[in-house]
């Protein structure tokens, strides 16, 4: 995208009136879309992205300037714009990059720009078909596929010339349910740092509808959830969505370098139940938060947060690791050039126990199980929470009852991983798209069955 000579001269022409470190951040980004509405195609969408970004450090000072004017002046321009906010000074300086190659461990087979639209087309319709077969009570179904491939150049005055590709493949369906007086939905969206390969070998589009469907369809008959203090079972994947946004977002630099976070000062401190050990994970293959460098240009890591209950590591990039005095982690991600990059999540998931889920539920009680997740809120000072139940069972007796509708859990971050009692075998992760401060980024969140002593449960 751009020669190493001309990085470095933007380089110097940043950090010309002062400052003591200047990042280039180019990004160009191809993407495609289909979505299906009720058995039609109802869009077809193709895009591009170019762009850099150029940051400038002086301390604890940062300043950040984005500009889709790549060439060698359009750069050169935009480095003057944010040397200006740092300083005045006439400070010239040599820049010599070294280039290097990151290692690629998500090997792709099929770019999505290259699958032709008939067989996209053939995918949606394919879910639209199972989706809608599976009862008659499924009234609308929307899918849709996804892709995206990018290209990033990332340079600094400590040297780095480096460059990655990132390629990302996905599928979300939403089934409805109706009786004529209410409805009720059900959906599913796996994907991954991958090609269209992802259908061959992972993924079954048939079997993510029918799974959206029956969410659908068992919730429309279900009871209303009665509220109040019980015991909780939280089941693996897209459960791990309440460890993510109540704990793992008080865990990153973003949150504890300016004393925003329940988990201040507290390394080396239990923090958790024994049994609970979490990890943040960017080298996963082919997972839909990982990534060969972060995009400071840092490798990613395998980051243990929590290791049988003590708090080990934060999620730390740049910026922040200067005002905490602490290394990077691999960590620092951006939705796209337009955005400043800070410390953020990748595959965050609590780990494999040793819990028999069968036992889980038997010895549990009276208890409410929540077999998938919705979305919810958390302040991430105080790591209170408020989460919705997708799909939730009333368990009697320690047996699964009957579906109920309608639940909240509500709770605080800190006290929840006091209270788990019990850690499943079975770890499985789902995708999502997770917000901050540096936009929208992919990242998976996971876990086995967990069980909470108890939770406040909303409901009616």
């Amino acid at each position: 995208m751009i020669s190493k000579a001309a990085a470095e001269r933007v380089l110097a022409e940043a950090v010309r009136s002062g400052g003591d470190f200047a990042e280039l951040f180019m990004e160009d980004t191809r993407s495609n879309s289909l979505s299906l509405v009720d058995g039609a195609i109802d869009s077809a969408n193709t895009g591009r992205r170019h762009g850099a970004g150029i940051r400038i450090y002086n301390g604890l000072e940062s300043v950040y300037v984005h500009t889709n004017d790549t060439s060698e002046a359009g750069l050169i321009r935009a480095a003057k714009q944010a040397a200006s906010a740092i300083g005045n000074k006439d400070v010239p300086r040599d820049i010599t990059l070294t280039g290097s190659i990151a290692r690629n461990i998500h090997a792709v087979e099929r770019l999505p720009m290259d699958v032709s639209g008939a067989e996209k087309a053939r995918l949606v319709h394919a879910a639209y078909q199972a989706a809608k077969d599976y009862n008659s009570a499924i009234k609308q179904v929307r899918a849709q596929l996804m892709g995206k491939e990018t290209d990033v150049l990332i340079a600094n005055t400590e040297g780095l010339f480096t460059g990655d590709r990132r390629v990302y493949t996905r599928f979300f369906v939403v089934a409805m349910a109706s009786n004529g007086q209410e409805n009720q939905t059900g959906s599913q969206g796996p994907g991954g740092m991958i090609g269209y390969e992802l259908f061959r070998d992972k993924v079954d589009v048939e079997a993510c509808a029918r799974h959206a469907a029956e969410t659908a369809v068992t919730m429309l008959g279900a009871d209303n959830c009665p509220g109040g203090i019980m015991p909780v079972i939280i089941d693996n994947g897209f459960g791990g969505v309440i460890f993510h946004e109540a704990c793992g977002h008080s865990l990153e630099a973003t949150q504890v370098a300016l004393d925003n976070s329940e988990f201040c000062g507290k390394l080396g401190q239990q923090i958790a139940s024994p049994i609970v050990t979490a990890i943040d994970d960017g080298t996963i293959a082919n997972e839909w938060g990982s990534l060969n460098i972060d995009d400071e240009g840092t490798p990613t890591t395998r980051l243990v947060l929590i290791e049988n209950g003590i708090l080990k590591n934060y999620m730390i990039d740049r910026l922040n690791g200067r005002r905490m005095k602490m290394p990077m982690t691999g960590s620092a991600r951006r939705q796209d050039y337009t955005f400043a990059p800070t410390s953020r999540m990748r595959n965050t998931f609590i780990a494999a126990g040793a819990d028999d889920e069968a036992e889980i539920i038997a010895t549990a009680g009276d208890a409410l199980y929540a077999k998938q997740m919705g979305g919810g809120s958390v302040n991430p000072a105080t790591g209170e929470f408020n989460f919705a139940v997708m799909e939730g069972y009333l368990i009697k007796g320690g047996k699964i009852d009957r579906p109920v509708r309608g639940a909240t859990l509500v709770g605080k971050g800190s006290e929840i991983l006091k209270k788990i009692d019990r850690v499943g075998r079975n770890m499985q992760m789902a995708q999502g798209m997770c917000g901050s401060k540096s936009g929208s980024v992919p990242t998976n969140v996971g876990q086995p069955m967990i069980r909470v002593t108890d939770i406040t449960v909303g409901g009616r």
